[in-house]
């Protein structure tokens, strides 16, 4: 996929299904009794393998590329799978997952891609031995392929050292089989979709500072979900807008859960011209249109609990650094080194490969604004984020950007390169 130089982009979109909700959709309505449908679902490969491991636990799941329906069999409905379940690409199902896997009376392998072969899970596994889980790496390096023997569970009270939506969220899921009340401390909150959408299907969850608490055993019922738009997603489009001349986009019922909208805040530090329109609160997650402008930025400092929020968005938001005014700073960012690629590494090389002034420290990055950026050959490493944040610099730079494995944005965002293609002014 290539990419050149625009004049402006105009318009309005609407992103896909927000990715982490998606997931917890699935894995909740199979938990409940009774049928879940689910509207505006993230149709990437991601969620695609949430789906397809359900189905192997014995779930009915209709997916007519519109509606989901779940017709979930309760907290003990899940069946030993004849298969292996392979998570694909998507660290939140294998992780998720696992959770629940722990408490299961059956045996389960679970797998994913070479990437995920490579991500860090003994910080699941250990909080959920903790618990009196059964599951081992099979390789004995602390990754995928996992073996699960699922196992009575006691509550634990759990001192995470990463704020990481994943790892408590699997502690809590697997809480619900627990024998009492199981809670997960964070440095920081991280993205709270698991404590919300368990809520919203009956159960019993509170959130006091930086610690979230679930009871054991809650009768789950089947509800209706609608899935905002992916604040993740709608972040290029959010940096688009910004950086290149003459732009304006609407983009339309995106999530702005306090949890995730750290691109809003970091973009608003930066002095950009962003407004939120039509602010619903009426579901479990808040929406809002969000309207940006060509702007001006400067640079700014990224540290310590907005981290968490904005996490998936700091390789695009190193790109509106490069554009920006004077320094950019981007600290307390170690977790970017343990995601589909390591983020970190890959944005200093391929930026600089476009002559950004860049460079990567043991937690994040320092990058110097206001050098124009020339088109190269990007590898985007299969990184779906990595593909996404360079298709827009591509937009931005002078000659051609060519982006290697650029179709790996099929994780999360399908419509990619259709989406930004409408909005381009010719």
């Amino acid at each position: 996929m290539e990419f050149h130089k625009i004049k402006s982009l105009r318009g309005e979109i609407m992103v896909p299904g927000d990715k982490s909700i998606s997931h917890r959709a699935i894995m909740l309505g199979s938990l409940a009794e009774g049928t879940t449908e689910v509207t505006n679902f993230l149709q990437g490969a991601d969620c695609l393998s949430t789906i397809d491991c359900f189905r192997k636990l014995g779930i009915e799941i209709e997916n007519d590329g519109k509606t989901i329906r779940i017709h979930g069999k309760g907290l003990d409905g899940l069946k030993e799978p004849s298969a292996i379940l392979d998570a694909g690409n998507s660290g939140t199902t294998t992780r998720l997952i696992s959770g629940i896997l722990a408490a299961q009376n059956f045996e389960t392998t679970l797998t994913g891609d070479e990437s995920i072969q490579k991500r860090p899970m003994k910080r699941i596994i250990d909080p959920l031995s903790m618990m009196g889980a059964d599951i081992q790496s099979i390789k004995g390096n602390g990754c995928a392929p996992l073996k699960i023997k699922g196992a009575p569970l006691h509550a634990i009270d759990y001192v995470s050292p990463v704020a990481s939506a994943q790892v408590k969220s699997a502690v809590l899921l697997a809480g619900l089989y627990a024998d009492g009340k199981t809670s997960v401390t964070e440095p920081y909150v991280s993205r709270n979709h698991t404590e919300l959408m368990l809520k919203f299907f009956g159960g019993e969850v509170s959130t006091e500072g930086t610690t979230a608490t679930v009871s054991p055993r809650p009768k789950l019922e089947a509800r209706k979900v609608i899935v905002p738009g992916d604040i993740s997603s709608a972040a290029y489009f959010i940096a688009a807008g910004l950086l290149v001349p003459d732009s304006e986009i609407l983009i339309k019922n995106v999530g702005i859960n306090p949890t995730r909208d750290g691109i809003i805040k970091v973009c608003r530090q930066m002095g950009a011209n962003i407004s939120l329109e039509n602010i619903d609160h009426s579901g479990s997650e808040v929406t809002a249109d969000i309207l940006v402008r060509t702007s001006e930025l400067e640079g700014t400092v990224i540290e310590g609990e907005i981290i968490p929020t904005l996490i998936d968005e700091i390789p695009i938001i190193a790109i509106l650094a490069c554009f920006a005014n004077g320094r950019t700073v981007i600290r307390d960012a170690a977790e970017l080194k343990v995601k589909e690629s390591n983020r970190i590494d890959v944005m200093v090389k391929n930026l600089s490969l476009m002559n950004a002034k860049i460079a990567g420290t043991d937690d994040g990055m320092i990058i110097d604004g206001g050098h124009p950026l020339t088109g190269t050959v990007i590898d985007s490493n299969l990184d779906h984020r990595i593909a996404m944040s360079f298709a827009i610099a591509g937009l931005l730079s002078e000659g051609t950007t060519k982006i290697t494995g650029s179709e790996c944005v099929n994780i999360s965002y399908p419509d990619f390169y259709k989406d930004l293609d409408s909005l381009m002014c010719r």
